[in-house]
């Protein structure tokens, strides 16, 4: 299983210099070689609930090339827990770079269309498919749920033993990370810090409230947190031949992988906020790596990546 504690690491650039900040990134990517970043830290306790239940498996959602099934298959396996993905996009998806592995490793791919997918938080619909999978566990899209909550708050309770910050940056999909890291904050036992979400879809100004409801059982106010949602560079997997060359840039400078979906956008939104004079003189910044670094395999199978770019995690062994 995943290291339950991972690295933080200094990183250098000459913008770091010019605006006067310090960036360390804390490496949750190195957590597992392929449950890594934040899609463990969500799955900890969910799988725990699991194993502790009487519960005949487990059922999720995810894209096609989405890292949540991608992890979740693999934890699945390790865990010998049955597993079912239900996953927007056609059948013909079922040999592609992320969803071959998720099969190998024992997870039944259920097939809806996108008008199906968008149901999936609808009772109805979770009905049928507790019919269809009875005594099964479901997980939400992105692992995103209350019991993802307290793994992601690990994090703050490791960095307040690793570091002093000011700042956390985080990019967001579905929620539940930024949630855990306001959780964790607010638990730990000293000075506030400031939360920043930086969205990774077009219009995700709906997640705030996703994140209040996840936050609503402990009955605290929060407000040391923010989702910032201007630097989706085009919205959800999307952006410009410009961008990639920015991270590659920003991945030979620091000595560490960005990939462009998630953690890239959160490095090219914290060059342009110091650009934009956003961060105080001697600020203390930490960049939470997330992982996903299995999604550069399909970003190459399709054509929005060239694989001599990327010579890492395009392919797992196991």
């Amino acid at each position: 299983m995943p290291k339950s504690l991972s690295i933080l690491q200094n990183i250098h650039h000459p913008l770091f210099d010019k605006y006067k900040v310090t960036v360390q990134v804390k490496r949750d990517d190195l957590l597992h070689h392929i449950i890594s970043g934040n899609k463990w830290r969500k799955l900890k306790y969910n799988l725990r609930q699991i194993k502790e239940g009487v519960y005949q498996g487990a059922l999720t959602f995810g894209g096609s090339y989405s890292n949540h099934i991608h992890a979740f298959a693999y934890a699945c396996k390790l865990q010998k827990i049955p597993c079912i993905g239900v996953i927007r996009g056609e059948a013909r998806y079922a040999s592609n770079f992320t969803l071959a592995w998720a099969k190998h490793w024992g997870m039944q791919c259920h097939f809806v269309d996108r008008k199906t997918y968008r149901r999936r938080f609808d009772t109805e619909f979770l009905t049928e498919l507790s019919e269809l999978y009875p005594n099964y566990f479901f997980i939400p899209e992105g692992g995103s749920n209350t019991l993802a909550i307290p793994g992601v708050a690990e994090i703050v309770t490791e960095l307040n033993q690793q570091t002093n910050f000011d700042t956390l940056l985080t990019p967001v999909g579905s929620g539940g990370t930024l949630a855990g890291l306001i959780s964790g904050d607010t638990v730990a036992n000293s000075k506030q810090h400031r939360i920043l979400g930086i969205a990774v879809l077009k219009q995700a100004a709906y997640l705030v409230d996703e994140i209040k409801c996840l936050l609503s059982p402990q009955g605290k106010r929060h407000n040391n947190w923010q989702l910032l949602t201007n630097f989706h560079r085009g919205g959800y997997g999307k952006f410009s031949p410009d961008d990639v060359k920015r991270i590659l840039a920003f991945n030979q400078q620091t000595g560490v992988i960005f990939e462009p979906v998630y953690s890239g956008k959160m490095v090219l939104a914290l060059l342009d906020l110091l650009a934009q004079g956003y961060f105080s003189v001697n600020e203390r910044i930490v960049l939470l790596h997330t992982g996903g670094l299995q999604g550069l395999g399909g970003m190459i199978e399709q054509g929005k990546l060239k694989a001599e770019d990327w010579p890492i995690l395009t392919k797992v062994d196991e």
